[in-house]
C-alpha cells in the first residue's frame, strides 16, 4: 500500500511498517519521527526523499529512503518500497574462528551489508581460500559437497548454482560478477560452510568430550558419598 505526505504535512501510511532493527535485533514497528515538508517537495520535485523513523523497541533512529511516485494537488504519493539506509548486520558466532579467518569473514559480511555485491564475491573467494589453507586435505571436498547440499535444500540449480561454485572454487584469478539475487544465496552458503567447519565442529567436540568424561564413573562423585563427607 502507498504512503503519502499530505498538504498539511501529515504523514499517512497504508499500514504500519515493521523491520528488524540493526541496533537491538528486534523485529519492531518503525514510528515516523521526521518527514519532509509538502511545500518543499512540490517546489523542488525530487525523485527520492529521506525519512526518519524510530525503533519502537529501542528508540534508536532508523533512516529510510523512498521514491516519489506522484505529485498531487493535496498529497505526494511515495512508493511502498522503503529502502533502509542502515542495513542489519549479519550475525555469526565469530568466537569459534581463528583470528585471521574471523577478520576476513567480518569484512566479507560487511561488504554484503553495504550492498557491494562484487566486493562481497571477491571476499568470499579470499576468505574461503584462507580457511581451507588451515583445514585438513579433505576440507575442500567437504565444502564442495556442503555447498551442493545447501543449494539443493534451497532449491537452487542451473546457472545460479554454477555461479556460486565459480565464486568460491573457480580457478580464474577473479570471481565472476554477481547480482544481488546471487549474492543473497551466496551469503547463506558461506555462513553454512563456516558454521559446519568451525562452530558445529567445536561444539560437537566439546559435547563428546564432556559425555565421555562423565561416562567414566570414576569422574562422578556419588550423591550419598558427597552427603557423608559434608556430615
Amino acid at each position: 500500500m502507498a504512503t503519502y505526505v499530505k498538504k498539511d504535512n501529515g504523514f499517512e501510511q497504508g499500514e504500519p511498517l515493521s523491520r528488524e532493527c540493526p541496533h537491538c535485533g528486534a523485529h519492531a514497528q518503525l514510528v515516523p519521527v521526521a518527514t519532509p515538508s509538502f511545500d518543499v517537495l512540490v517546489q523542488t520535485r525530487p525523485k527520492r526523499l529521506g525519512l526518519v523513523f524510530r525503533c519502537a523497541a529501542c528508540n534508536e533512529p532508523r533512516f529510510l529512503r523512498a521514491t516519489i511516485r506522484e505529485f498531487g494537488a493535496d498529497r505526494v504519493e511515495l512508493s511502498p518500497n522503503l529502502v533502509e539506509v542502515e542495513r542489519v548486520h549479519e550475525r555469526f558466532q565469530y568466537g569459534y574462528l581463528p583470528e585471521h579467518v574471523e577478520r576476513l569473514l567480518r569484512e566479507t559480511f560487511e561488504c554484503y551489508t553495504a550492498g557491494l555485491h562484487n566486493a562481497f564475491a571477491s571476499m568470499c573467494r579470499r576468505t574461503a581460500r584462507m580457511a581451507l589453507s588451515g583445514l585438513d586435505q579433505q576440507a575442500r571436498r567437504r565444502w564442495q559437497e556442503g555447498m551442493a547440499e545447501v543449494l539443493r535444500i534451497g532449491e537452487i540449480d542451473g546457472e545460479m548454482a554454477r555461479m556460486i561454485e565459480a565464486v568460491l572454487f573457480g580457478e580464474h584469478v577473479d570471481p565472476p560478477e554477481i547480482s544481488p539475487d546471487e549474492s543473497a544465496v551466496l551469503i547463506e552458503v558461506v555462513k553454512d560452510l563456516f558454521y559446519q567447519s568451525y562452530v558445529r565442529t567445536a561444539k560437537l567436540r566439546a559435547a563428546v568430550k564432556m559425555r565421555r568424561f562423565f561416562a567414566d564413573e570414576g569422574n562422578v562423585t556419588p550423591i550419598d558419598r558427597g552427603r557423608r563427607e559434608l556430615a
